[in-house]
């Protein structure tokens, strides 16, 4: 998601957004459907914020 999508994805569903975090992770919208290299970006880039395996 780039900031602009987090910006209007915030202010369209603010309410549903109470208490929770939206995290921006400044993917360039010009991938293909589960390219392989749009996935390798997004594992890296996602998993620093996914809670550590045996911590949940």
């Amino acid at each position: 998601m780039e900031k602009q999508y987090k910006s209007k994805l915030s202010a369209q569903f603010r309410p549903q957004l109470l208490g929770k975090k939206v995290v921006c992770l400044n993917i360039p919208d010009n991938y293909k459907f589960m390219e392989p290299a749009l996935v390798k970006l997004l594992e890296a880039k996602v998993t620093p914020f996914l809670p550590s395996e045996g911590h949940g």
